[in-house]
């Protein structure tokens, strides 16, 4: 049996005020309206719901029994309206945001504390993974946005803005510092020990293809996870390490590391904001992404 929804909230509101006029007012139609609407779900359901009394209308044991099931679907759909408003007013809601370790400490958490606070009522949920397993993750919809080193070959299924220029930079602590005195090649360079970041991240790639990129075959001596790792082991004199120039100021500063200069400039690189290129995103995500933007 299909009946108009429209019908049943026509029943709803005047059973809950007992009355027709009062019916009409509260839908803002005519009394002829809700008397013919009623007569028509009646004539679908197959009974009288309503019958006449001094003050206006009361329901008959059929229609107190439709009431009942009524009033509950109508109250769910109160309640779906609500959450609803408080979802795109940020009263409700979650963003789930992809992020690698490094980029969650020295980008993210400042664009996190600012929107925790001016939306405290939206959960935050951040997932630690390399660029790769992000894109997996915004492809499968287990994230809303992701936070990636770029570039990233998926122009045809992402949606990228670039945020902010990043510069890499070959650091030594205090055993090395000599390296740092005078620009050196590339090439002289990687006869010193290189600790670089794993291979699975995107970071390294860009670092590997800088040195094919001048003919230059690099085998790391070390290979570790994070940028502090290879901050901590540029500082005790295990070897050249490859970080991100922006994320060392405060390093650099206390000379806890010194910049070497290479003759073959590095290219920057950027961060970026994914989304799945035309999936609709919430409004708690689409407000997170503003506030990066701005």
């Amino acid at each position: 049996m299909h009946i108009n929804l429209e019908l049943y909230r026509i029943f709803y509101i005047t059973a809950k005020l007992g009355s027709i006029s009062k019916a009409a007012k509260e839908l803002f139609t005519s009394q002829p309206a809700v008397s013919q609407s009623i007569k028509l779900l009646e004539k679908k359901l197959g009974g009288q719901l309503f019958y006449r009394n001094p003050k206006g209308v009361s329901l008959t044991t059929e229609g107190e029994v439709l009431f009942k099931y009524i009033e509950q679907g109508y109250g769910l759909i109160q309640t779906a309206e609500r959450k609803f408003w408080e979802i795109k007013n940020l009263k409700l809601g979650q963003v789930r945001i992809g992020v690698s370790d490094t980029l969650c400490k020295y980008y993210l958490i400042p664009y996190l504390e600012k929107y925790n606070k001016t939306f405290p009522d939206i959960k935050i949920y951040v997932a630690n993974y390399s660029t790769y397993k992000i894109i997996d993750l915004l492809e499968s919809g287990e994230v809303d946005l992701g936070i990636l080193n770029l570039p990233v070959d998926k122009k045809d299924t992402l949606d990228i803005v670039e945020t902010l220029k990043i510069q890499d930079c070959f650091v030594v602590g205090e055993k090395y510092k000599n390296i740092a005195k005078n620009p050196i090649s590339i090439e002289d360079l990687s006869n010193y020990p290189i600790i670089l970041l794993e291979e699975e991240s995107n970071s390294r790639n860009f670092i590997n293809n800088y040195f094919e990129s001048h003919g230059v075959s690099v085998s790391p001596e070390i290979e570790l996870g994070t940028i502090d790792l290879l901050v901590e082991f540029a500082k005790i004199g295990l070897g050249v390490s490859c970080v991100v120039k922006d994320f060392i100021k405060e390093e650099l500063e206390q000379q806890q590391l010194y910049e070497i200069t290479v003759k073959e400039t590095i290219p920057k690189r950027s961060i970026g904001i994914a989304t799945v290129k035309g999936f609709p995103i919430s409004t708690a995500a689409e407000r997170f992404i503003e506030f990066i933007k701005e």
